[in-house]
C-alpha cells in the first residue's frame, strides 16, 4: 500500500507501519482483555498434576485469547485493511438503556439511597421483556413499528415459555398493582 494512504499509518514510532487498522487495534483489544482475565483469576488454584483447579479454565481460554489476539494483530501490520471508522453512540446507547431499563422495570427500583423516597413497583416479566425489547431495537436505523412490534411480542412470548414454563423459574408475569 502506498505510503499516502490512510490505512497505512506509524505504529506510534516505533518503526513499523500499521496496515489494517482495525485487525491491529482490535487485536490489542483483545490482548487486553486477556491480560485482565489472567489478572482477576490470579487467586485461583491452577492445576496439580492432572486436577484442573478453578483457575485452569479460565488461565487457558485468556491464554488462548491473547494468541488470536496476537495473530489478528499481527494481520493488521502485514495485510491492507480498510481504516477505522467513526464510533456510531446511537446503537450501543439504546442497547445499555434497554438493559437498564429491564433491570429496573423486571424487580422495581428504589431511590431512597439517593434521598428520594421514591419506589417504583415491578412491572414483571410481559411489560419489561417487551419494553426493552422496543427499547432496543431503535438501535437499528432499519426499524420497522410494525414488525418490531410482532418481534417484540413474539420474543416476550418465548421469555415467558422458557423461563416460566420451561424452566420454571419465580417470574412475576405482570404488575403487582394490577
Amino acid at each position: 500500500m502506498a505510503e499516502g494512504n490512510k490505512a497505512t499509518r506509524d505504529a506510534g514510532g516505533f518503526g513499523f507501519k500499521v496496515r489494517g487498522p482495525r485487525e491491529f487495534y482490535g487485536g490489542l483489544v483483545l490482548i487486553g482483555i486477556a491480560i485482565l482475565a489472567i489478572w482477576a483469576s490470579r487467586d485461583l488454584a491452577g492445576s496439580h498434576g492432572f486436577a484442573f483447579g478453578p483457575g485452569t479454565a479460565p488461565r487457558m481460554f485468556a491464554i488462548l485469547l491473547a494468541l488470536m489476539g496476537g495473530a489478528i494483530a499481527i494481520s493488521g501490520l502485514l495485510v491492507d485493511g480498510p481504516p477505522i471508522e467513526k464510533f456510531a453512540f446511537k446503537g450501543p446507547a439504546f442497547v445499555v438503556v434497554a438493559i437498564l431499563l429491564f433491570a429496573c422495570m423486571i424487580r422495581g427500583i428504589s431511590l431512597e439511597y439517593l434521598g428520594l423516597p421514591i419506589s417504583i413497583p415491578g412491572f414483571g416479566l410481559v411489560p419489561s421483556t417487551f419494553v426493552a425489547f422496543m427499547v432496543s431495537i431503535m438501535a437499528s436505523s432499519e426499524m420497522r413499528w410494525i414488525e418490531s412490534l410482532v418481534a417484540a411480542a413474539g420474543m416476550t412470548l418465548f421469555c415467558v415459555l422458557l423461563f416460566v414454563y420451561a424452566l420454571a423459574l419465580p417470574f412475576q408475569l405482570w404488575p403487582s398493582f394490577f
